[in-house]
């Protein structure tokens, strides 16, 4: 009888009732017809497939778990969606807790990010380095010098006169002066593509 009740004209308050008293058919019917929309709730939510999916399994054992919570005041799937926006919640702060490798952190030089398998992404980052190095290759000693202290360097202006021995003004022009050249050498949208 209850294959009779599980099908798409059977109202989810009767399923959730079913559910309740244990019956797994209706549990199975309602996990059926809610997937989808609880899945693609936590993918726009996280951007990111696996993690979605971790989220709508996590999501709907909470429910299921908390049938006796759930009042009715709103529809089923209208409770599962908070649930899941919630869960998603949860799992971007987690995932933003997590530690980020840095290049120069000793960690992250002993292991290599899944990224880096990718051979194109690897030639795609040869291909704008190459065009970046023949760029700076075509400024005037100075004025790359200055640059490269700033931007590889990481140096502040003031270090960077100190270290030049010339007044911050100049280290100043002479990044703008770079900046500008960079950018009329280098075609930015067929960069964008490598």
């Amino acid at each position: 009888m209850l294959e009779a009740l599980t099908d798409l004209l059977t109202p989810d308050e009767t399923l959730v009732r079913l559910a309740r008293e244990g019956d797994g058919p209706a549990r199975e019917e309602l996990f059926h017809r809610h997937r989808n929309d609880a899945y693609r709730v936590a993918y726009r939510l996280l951007g990111h497939e696996q993690d979605a999916l971790d989220v709508v399994q996590e999501a709907m054992l909470k429910a299921f778990s908390g049938l006796k919570d759930f009042d009715g005041r709103s529809g089923f799937r209208t409770w599962l969606l908070r649930i899941v926006m919630n869960a998603a919640y949860d799992w971007g702060r987690r995932r933003k807790r997590r530690r980020e490798f840095r290049i120069g952190d000793d960690e992250a030089n002993s292991r290599e990010p899944a990224t880096d398998d990718d051979p194109a992404r690897r030639l795609r980052q040869q291909d704008l380095g190459l065009a970046l190095q023949q760029a700076l290759n075509r400024l005037s000693l100075t004025i790359r010098t200055t640059f490269v202290l700033f931007a590889e360097g990481d140096l502040s202006y003031k270090e960077i006169a100190e270290i030049q021995n010339v007044p911050i003004g100049t280290v100043m022009s002479r990044i703008h002066a770079a900046r500008e050249k960079l950018q009329a050498e280098l075609d930015w949208d067929k960069l964008n593509e490598l």
